[in-house]
């Protein structure tokens, strides 16, 4: 088995990824490929730290758009991302994965509350975490949350699981001509405004030098492969 290029990483995978072809919630089957993708990493030596996104469930901004409070809503959708995490937890621990999920919201008789110092202790035990509840705080995405735990967990990068395998100038779905590219840098991202993660949240990876990779979360296997150099996908670093 070839060596990982990274040894401790942040996968951050949408609430879309989990709900496959169907309209909302959870597709147990799709939940049970990311989870051998970890498992993957996971036989390799890498630690490994999740963020979920809550969107196939309920997205904040739904309420906002409707004239509701967005606060409310936003505490909505982290409770989307609780249960997602809840349900990554189940598929992982199927194939006798230790995991253990920290919530930025305290809910002790469904999981533990995140610390940093709980984060490292548990990677320090060759758990995977899988983060949930976002950053705790309304008005930041679950993007902001990753690039935040990733610097927390000292993560060495941050995998962005897409729909696509890597970053484009525009949608590749709608747009066939769109261009892909295979390195960019932080600030680049930013100047061209490309839809990769938040402003909040590539900002926060650059100010603490950590790289994002972004790849396609359907390609099985993909998550080992580009955690060994291999795969098609797009470094976004200043090195």
């Amino acid at each position: 088995m070839s060596q990982p290029i990274y040894k401790r990483v942040l996968l951050k995978a949408s609430g879309e990824a989990l709900m496959g072809s169907q309209g909302f919630g959870i597709d147990v089957t799709v939940a049970d490929r990311i989870a051998g993708d970890i498992a993957q990493a996971r036989a390799m030596g890498v630690e490994v730290g999740v963020v979920v996104g809550g969107g196939n469930i309920f997205r904040g901004v739904a309420v906002a758009s409707k004239g509701g409070d967005r606060v409310t809503g936003d505490h909505m959708g982290m409770l989307g991302t609780v249960i997602n995490a809840l349900a990554l937890a189940t598929s992982l621990r199927k194939l006798d994965i230790d995991t253990v999920v920290l919530s930025a919201i305290s809910m002790p008789e469904i999981c533990e509350s995140f610390s940093q110092r709980a984060t490292l202790y548990h990677l320090s035990l060759g758990r995977v975490v899988i983060f949930a509840g976002g950053t705790g705080n309304p008005f930041f995405t679950t993007d902001s949350a990753a690039a935040l735990r990733a610097a927390e967990m000292g993560a060495e990068a941050i995998f962005k699981g897409t729909q696509v395998d890597g970053i484009y100038s525009a949608d590749p779905k709608k747009f066939p001509d769109a261009e892909r590219f295979d390195h960019l840098t932080h600030s680049q991202v930013l100047e061209k405004g490309l839809a990769v993660m938040d402003v909040a949240a590539v900002a926060l990876a650059r100010e603490n030098s950590i790289p994002i990779v972004v790849f396609s979360i359907h390609e099985k296997g993909g998550f080992a492969e580009i955690l060994t150099g291999g795969g098609r996908k797009t470094i976004v670093s200043d090195n």
